[in-house]
């Protein structure tokens, strides 16, 4: 009920005595779904947040707010130094307003995730905070009252129908009645339930924060399990909408996160499995240059329109049927092959390309759902979905993200990162304990893991391979022979303040490899 009508008559009331004579002295933004707005009458402040997300719209009143440095930006820029005259409630209707001086009203509308805050001079709309909600614009708060009749000639007409009458009462008022048995009752009991119920609603005896059919509410009835009550309506939506962001957002939010990538993950495998397939198809079938080379060098052998003929294959050393065109001579048919062929080693390399591009974003996402699956608080979340926005988002940005190469071999999977600044992110978001790190010796060089498998020791081949990288993606690439210490991630760390790329590894052991990448194509 925390965006209910009945609750936001109780809300305005507790506005106005704060509000009135207050200056605006500040309204500034610091993410796309947060306004916060400073009042103040000398040294007395007071602030309203307005979190209007998709998920979850509330406002809270913050003692005091600290305003970042950086991601803010001022808006509503006309209302600052005005004085709020009054805060009015619209009658039946989620939305209330500051009337200010200089003939300007800022209307809250509270519609769930359709909430926006939007301010007015002489009639006109001057900003919306939500552009989306571009029809928002048309709204008058001088006219958004909703006269409703409530008499008990309506309630016989609608027969006791609560949704027709009372529209303002939403799910808790609705299954507070039911639970008094409602609807078994005469139209005349249903009408005094009703005012009992309009009663409560308003002078409820305390604001409630209630656990109802699983979810944290803000309630004016006592219904379902009361976690906390409070004597005033700005305390209670304070305390709520901190809770339901660090329990119940912080779950839909995770969920979300949690879903988003493993739908991008699965479809990554998926792509990567057809390509992979693609591949082995192309390789393992019979080139078109072969099948080419085979009827040129059988031209004398081919009869004159023949549609299909046997001849030896000098590649298998085998007899081979082929299909042919029969007003098509062969020279024509191998002409159209070859050129095939030079497409096909394009797809090949198309294919080869993809293959890598989504082996990349299946070990991002792969570690991203790792270090989800460590958040354990809200606030740690909003720290995590800043941090893997880009993953959260489209696809190509994620490929653009990518801090390392990536290397398959023997069923495990080599990572190399691409500079200094993607060292680190490698070796700090995209690195576990168990994970084996390698680094040339004593130069300037890429980070480069082994990924490591539960129950499994990585084989000498496959060390001996990311060795090889590590010293071709250093400063020693041109070496004869280059020494590599590897050692398991844990006991890798960086130093506070220590240049990108820049760790201390505290234990280690030496390889001596020629610097090669071991994947490139011998040509």
């Amino acid at each position: 009920m925390h965006q209910n009508y009945h609750f936001l008559q109780h809300l305005s009331v507790r506005l106005r005595q704060e509000l009135i004579g207050k200056e605006i002295v500040t309204c500034f933004s610091q993410n796309k779904d947060e306004l916060v707005i400073g009042f103040a009458n000398g040294s007395k402040e007071f602030y309203i947040r307005a979190g209007l997300m998709a998920h979850f719209s509330a406002l809270s009143f913050p003692d005091d707010f600290k305003r970042a440095r950086a991601n803010s930006v001022n808006l509503f820029k006309q209302m600052i130094g005005q004085k709020v005259l009054d805060v009015v409630q619209h009658l039946n209707e989620r939305s209330f307003y500051l009337k200010l001086t200089d003939d300007m009203l800022l209307l809250f509308k509270l519609f769930g995730n359709r909430s926006n805050i939007v301010l007015y001079q002489h009639g006109e709309s001057l900003h919306l905070f939500h552009k989306k909600f571009a029809a928002d614009a048309e709204l008058n708060p001088l006219e958004m009252d909703r006269q409703l009749p409530q008499n008990f000639a309506a309630f016989t007409e609608a027969q006791g129908n609560l949704r027709k009458l009372y529209p303002t009462f939403g799910e808790l008022p609705t299954d507070y009645l039911e639970q008094q048995n409602y609807s078994l009752a005469t139209l005349d009991e249903k009408w005094e339930l009703v005012q009992q119920v309009l009663e409560q609603l308003d002078n409820p005896e305390a604001f409630y924060i209630i656990r109802y059919k699983g979810k944290l509410r803000l309630s004016l009835l006592e219904l379902g399990e009361v976690v906390y009550s409070y004597p005033d309506p700005l305390e209670a939506l304070n305390n709520y909408s901190r809770l339901y962001l660090s329990e119940t957002g912080f779950s839909q939010q995770y969920e979300q996160a949690k879903q988003q990538l493993t739908k991008k993950l699965n479809g990554s495998q998926t792509v990567l499995e057809q390509a992979t397939q693609q591949l082995q198809e192309m390789r393992h079938n019979r080139s078109y240059s072969q099948t080419a080379d085979i009827l040129m060098a059988n031209l004398t052998n081919i009869p004159p329109q023949a549609e299909e003929v046997t001849l030896y294959d000098f590649y298998t050393d085998q007899q081979r049927t082929f299909k042919l065109k029969r007003n098509e001579s062969p020279q024509k048919h191998a002409e159209k092959l070859y050129r095939k062929a030079k497409n096909q080693h394009l797809e090949i390399q198309q294919l080869e390309e993809k293959a890598e591009r989504k082996m990349e974003e299946i070990i991002l996402l792969e570690s991203a759902l790792q270090a989800l699956a460590e958040v354990e608080n809200y606030k740690a979340l909003k720290l995590y979905l800043r941090d893997h926005a880009h993953l959260l988002s489209s696809k190509q940005q994620a490929q653009q993200q990518s801090p390392f190469r990536v290397f398959e071999t023997e069923g495990y999977k080599i990572l190399v990162g691409k500079s200094s600044q993607n060292n680190d992110e490698l070796t700090q978001r995209h690195t576990y304990k168990d994970d084996l790190w390698l680094h040339a010796k004593d130069v300037s060089g890429s980070h480069v893991v082994i990924k490591h498998q539960a129950g499994k020791t990585i084989p000498t081949t496959v060390l001996e391979k990311a060795a090889q990288l590590a010293a071709y993606y250093s400063k020693r690439k041109q070496d004869s022979l280059c020494p590599v210490i590897y050692t398991p991630k844990k006991w890798v760390r960086k130093a506070k303040g220590a240049p990108a790329g820049s760790v201390i590894v505290e234990r280690e052991k030496v390889l001596l490899v020629k610097p090669e990448n071991p994947f490139e194509k011998r040509k």
